[in-house]
């Protein structure tokens, strides 16, 4: 078998190499990809010993040759293409790793058109189209974070499946769209004048602007538009792969969970829902605890810790497989354990900034929301769970409308809760201690199928638990549900024209029941 690597993001390519060679796997590589090799005694085979010819024209030419295109291209099923190979020497190429130039950070960049067009792949292009069209016989590979799953693939009996192939040939055509899509945005602002071709130049935002791998589905393009560097809302990326739209939107969801904390926090979050939370003694406790929380739904979850991550959070959190992290910091010595899951990215945000009221006319602060609907835009500040002072209760809110009012122990609990269930998508029910969470019943269409899905979640029993909804119960049945389960206290906004009967239904299962007079829908 034989494989060509041309790389220019080489994250991951020396252990990638590695694993080929050991299984007998033919390298052939190129120009900077074949020196990286080289250096780390990894025998590979140069391009130019394959064609004969050396690279030219600056590296412009390296791999545009038929002793190249046609190991790719030949199809195995057809005989004469078979013959043909034969006929000229050329040897079949089973397997085509390449990602291209980063044409992306010189269009953000100030350099002139001559330069711009420099950093215009053209070999590479062509070989992922080459082994994308053939990839009933060729895997063609364009992301590091696939490497693993292309030697498991391979070590596979009959090798790499019809199925994992056409999933990569779509990503590599995939990632040409969006290469030559860039291509062409970029010469948009390229303009003639005297004669010549000059650049306009690029607006602020264009040049923080980064592409991403796609939006929420591969066929969606998406960009992510970073707030300048030294404002309060800067994120800092430090290690991994490249985030994706729904990365970066999970990141935000974990992130305002966690500022709602004061003491050790973490948050796991799955598709923009919390699926464990818990506080703690440290910031590895409380990742452990909500990790643990529902460790099914945690597993490629994104995580949220409130503290820096030193290196005992950063054990724990390389334990298993997260796909993203973000803190306030990284903690000297936890950078170098947090990079061994180097695909792993690692964010750091200021947290005690986020977490403080915006100053006046602070745009730029990230408390104004702003959503896109046919219709226009959308604009809201940011909801805030601001109701009393921990411990509970404080003031006129929450109020206790049973019978029996909640323990010292509930009350903690109840808190704990509340914050949680702010930020779980509606229709939201959670059951909770006073420092984890213990099941969540998110985004459902009914109050009561909330309960039903929280308590289906539930890795252990709830007996003892305190229970909050983020809206009103527009009938018993949510309540008896939740004592069903065997919570003891519930916290929820009230209003409901049938609150007396959810009242009464509560009392009469000895319930506590509090009523905190805000609602905290999310959609």
């Amino acid at each position: 078998m034989r494989a060509i690597l041309s790389v220019s993001d080489k994250r991951g390519l020396i252990e990638f190499a590695r694993e080929l060679r050991a299984r007998a796997v033919e390298l052939v590589s190129t120009g900077r990809t074949a020196k990286a090799l080289q250096d780390e005694d990894v025998d590979v085979i140069s391009v130019s010993d394959v064609t004969g010819l050396p690279e030219m024209m600056d590296g412009r030419v390296k791999t545009l040759h038929p002793a190249i295109h046609a190991g790719i291209l030949a199809r195995r099923h057809r005989q004469d293409d078979l013959e043909a190979l034969a006929r000229h020497g050329v040897r079949p190429i089973d397997l085509v790793v390449v990602n291209l130039y980063p044409f992306e950070a010189a269009a953000r960049s100030d350099v002139d058109v001559d330069h711009l067009v420099e950093e215009i792949d053209i070999g590479g292009p062509t070989l992922l189209r080459a082994a994308a069209k053939n990839a009933r016989d060729v895997l063609v590979v364009v992301d590091p974070a696939d490497y693993p799953r292309v030697v498991a693939e391979l070590d596979r009996d009959g090798g790499w499946r019809p199925a994992f192939r056409l999933e990569l040939m779509r990503k590599a055509f995939q990632h040409t769209a969006r290469y030559d899509a860039t291509i062409a945005a970029a010469l948009e602002l390229v303009e003639v004048a005297d004669g010549t071709l000059r650049r306009r130049p690029l607006p602020a935002a264009d040049r923080r602007r980064r592409a991403l791998r796609y939006g929420e589905n591969p066929h969606q393009r998406a960009w992510w538009e970073p707030r300048p560097e030294g404002t309060r809302s800067a994120w800092q990326v430090h290690q991994g792969k490249e985030l994706s739209f729904t990365n970066l939107l999970d990141l935000d969801a974990a992130v305002r969970l966690a500022l709602e904390f004061t003491e050790p926090a973490a948050v796991v979050v799955k598709h923009t829902n919390p699926c464990g939370v818990a506080s703690g003694a440290s910031a590895a406790d409380a990742y452990v605890a909500a990790r643990d929380a529902d460790p099914l739904s945690a597993f490629g979850g994104i995580v949220a810790v409130n503290r820096p991550l030193d290196v005992e959070t950063a054990a724990a959190l390389t334990s298993t497989f997260i796909e993203a992290v973000i803190g306030p910091a990284v903690v000297e010595g936890a950078q170098e354990v947090l990079a061994k899951k180097s695909n792993m990215r690692v964010v750091t945000a200021d947290f005690a900034a986020l977490a403080a009221p915006p100053p006046d006319g602070d745009a730029d602060h990230g408390d104004r929301e702003v959503r896109s609907f046919f219709g226009g835009l959308l604009l809201q500040e940011r909801d805030r769970v601001t109701e009393g002072v921990y411990p509970w209760p404080s003031g006129d809110h929450p109020k206790v409308v049973t019978r029996r009012a909640p323990t010292a122990d509930e009350w903690t609990a109840l808190r704990f809760a509340w914050r949680v269930c702010a930020h779980v998508k509606s229709n939201a029910v959670i059951f909770t201690t006073a420092d984890r969470t213990l099941a969540v019943g998110a985004g459902q269409m009914s109050r009561v199928d909330a309960v039903n899905v929280a308590v289906s979640k539930a890795a252990g029993t709830l007996r003892g638990a305190v229970a909050a909804s983020d809206a009103f119960f527009p009938f018993r049945d949510g309540l008896d549900a939740i004592a069903a389960a065997g919570a003891t206290a519930v916290v929820q906004p009230g209003g409901s024209v049938r609150d007396a009967e959810v009242v009464a239904a509560a009392d009469e299962h000895g319930l506590a029941m509090v009523f905190t007079g805000i609602r905290h829908f999310r959609h």
